[in-house]
């Protein structure tokens, strides 16, 4: 698996959390809704937000309390938290991985294109930002034209795509 540049740990995402040399305290840990992974004798660490080699740092940290000289390896098994949504007039509507840089019209080729009734020009992509919803505009017709191409902007995670 390729770990996208600038990763940063999300919920639902599996970790491994190898412990050099000693078995009992290595595991894989699923990141919970609230960010958090429980580990063998340390109980609660917050993964969410950090990046594998901030959340390596933190566990050595903890860890000293019990290991001497602890050598940790985080492992990213399976990238969840990654994802984007389409729903409306397409023929293939869901949750799509967002494994690599992807445009509006990426996504929309991804969800097999728009459907016959879609209002093309009336697209809408809703995001989280500082914890408040916005709304961006996207018209598909004029992207596929080659007019106004700024608005084909990279989707984020968790983004959703409404195509009325």
């Amino acid at each position: 698996m390729v770990i996208p540049r600038n990763y940063v740990i999300g919920p639902d995402d599996l970790l491994g959390i190898v412990f050099w040399r000693d078995k009992e305290m290595s595991t894989d840990a699923r990141v919970r809704p609230d960010g958090r992974i429980a580990l063998p004798l340390l109980n609660e660490i917050q993964a969410a937000g950090l990046t594998p080699e901030e959340l390596q740092k933190r566990i050595t940290e903890e860890s000293k309390k019990y290991v001497e000289d602890a050598s940790i390896t985080i492992v990213v098994r399976e990238i969840n938290s990654l994802k984007v949504f389409i729903t409306g007039q397409v023929s293939k509507p869901g949750t799509y991985p967002l494994t690599s840089a992807t445009t509006v019209i990426q996504l929309i080729a991804l969800a097999g294109g728009l459907g016959e009734y879609a209002n093309a020009k009336n697209i809408m992509i809703m995001r989280n930002e500082a914890g408040k919803q916005i709304s961006l505009k996207f018209n598909y017709r004029e992207v596929a034209s080659g007019k106004n191409l700024k608005q084909n902007i990279e989707l984020k995670p968790g983004d959703t795509v409404i195509v009325p």
